[in-house]
């Protein structure tokens, strides 16, 4: 598998290097090389395939021999085993829900993947490898909880201070051992400019093995595209005929991009829907054809609460064509719609209300979107991509329900835990003088 960066196509990379690395030099995004549609065979038998299976399928098509097949389908079948139930709530709407992992969010798709790929790369090198990662709520917790123990690999997890919920940060702030967690003084945003600029800065890279673990690096995204195929199966095999369409809840804009990724490799999606909160930069984009990042707002479903979305830089590239209007390009293929609070609030009380099913408030972004969605393209059925328990959002659900709700007890014990971490300033410096002198 070859790679380029979003800035510079003429420069290019293998899997190896894409993974290990994280970003390119130029602080472009790796992206492949190729992207072809799966075969005709792979879609008939999609029905019949368990989700390891896909998995092995879709990923071998992407990266080619990179990773022989005993070792990929072994890589495979340790990252993703548990389920991904598709939960039908009314003719025309399902769930799928992507928390049944260690961390209960969708994350851990792409770190426990992510995890398994860098071990394996990292198996013949002597210098101890550090991941960067800054994260808005879940990728920090599943990040953690993927690279727990990782020989020859050490984590670093920069989170907003106050931004993250109780258990959030419990899942970030408790393991130890190979992981540690920087509570930064400011936003996500802060957070992400801070890993961005540790990449840029060749000093500390001479100094030190660094790479990344958000959804800027490719290794994340492609495993976020696997459950796309598993909720189409899932569809196929209840006899749906209806046009699908997937609505996500977005922040940083990595699983819309999968999504994307899946479309292009021939799986039938009629749109995907791109549904936010107050921080509405992508949607204001497709309705305008401006992007104008601003600092991130803070809402109840703060995972969301992203101003400046790397993966958009993704997005732009797999749509950017000669004499064609990228805005228009994009807008066949993603619809976006924005939500406040008080909208999603109504939402995660309605979808409990009328069909009995408790949802988090980034999944009720998504729902609110595909029902407007649906307004205007009302013979389709959606599939709103459900990304976190709603226990890991206890106090926001309890308050909206006025009910006590079950914490899984995974995660009712990390709340007895003590917290462990490192407060640091949003000044780069602040962040490069901790790194260079602490103790790997």
């Amino acid at each position: 598998m070859q790679l380029y960066s979003t800035k510079n196509k003429k420069n290019l990379v293998t899997l190896k290097e894409a993974v290990m690395k994280g970003l390119p030099d130029d602080n472009g995004l790796f992206m492949p090389k190729n992207i072809l549609p799966l075969p005709d065979r792979f879609f008939e038998a999609l029905s019949r395939m368990s989700f390891v299976e896909t998995a092995q399928a879709v990923v071998t098509h992407l990266i080619g021999d990179d990773i022989p097949p005993a070792a990929l389908s072994q890589l495979v079948e340790e990252a993703f085993n548990f389920p991904v139930p598709l939960v039908q709530i009314d003719e025309k709407t399902a769930v799928l829900e992507l928390f049944h992992g260690p961390s209960l969010a969708f994350k851990d798709f792409g770190a426990r993947f992510m995890a398994r790929l860098m071990g394996y790369f990292n198996q013949t090198e002597n210098e101890r490898l550090i991941i960067l990662v800054a994260t808005s709520g879940d990728t920090g917790g599943a990040v953690a909880s993927g690279f727990y123990k990782t020989p020859g690999i050490e984590v670093v997890i920069l989170y907003p201070s106050g931004k993250v919920s109780p258990l959030q940060e419990k899942q970030l702030t408790t393991l130890g051992h190979n992981i540690t967690a920087l509570e930064v003084d400011g936003t996500f945003d802060d957070c992400q400019a801070i890993v961005k600029e540790a990449f840029l800065d060749k000093a500390l890279n001479q100094q030190l093995r660094l790479s990344s673990a958000n959804s800027i690096n490719i290794a994340r995204l492609i495993p976020q595209s696997l459950y796309y195929f598993e909720a189409y199966k899932q569809l196929q095999i209840a006899g749906n005929t209806l046009p699908v369409v997937f609505s996500v809840p977005s922040g940083n804009f990595g699983n819309l991009t999968a999504g994307i990724l899946a479309k292009k490799m021939g799986l039938p999606i009629e749109h995907i829907i791109a549904a936010t909160n107050l921080n509405d930069i992508v949607p204001h984009y497709l309705n305008t054809g401006q992007y104008e990042p601003k600092m991130s707002v803070r809402t109840i479903s703060n995972a969301m609460d992203v101003g400046n979305p790397s993966n958009f830089a993704r997005l732009m590239d797999l749509y950017q064509k000669e004499q064609c209007h990228t805005c228009d390009m994009m807008g066949q293929d993603i619809k976006g719609y924005a939500f406040d609070d008080d909208k999603t609030k109504k939402a995660v009380k309605h979808i409990y209300e009328e069909f009995q099913y408790l949802m988090d408030p980034h999944g009720a972004v998504g729902y609110l979107a595909l029902k407007e969605y649906q307004q205007i393209y009302p013979d389709s059925i959606g599939v709103i991509l459900e990304t976190a328990h709603p226990a890991k959002f206890i106090e926001e659900v309890e308050n909206i329900l006025n009910t006590k709700i079950t914490i899984p007890e995974r995660l009712a014990k990390l709340a007895k835990e003590p917290k462990s971490a490192i407060s640091i300033s949003t000044d780069y410096k602040d962040f490069k003088a901790w790194i260079s002198k602490h103790d790997f």
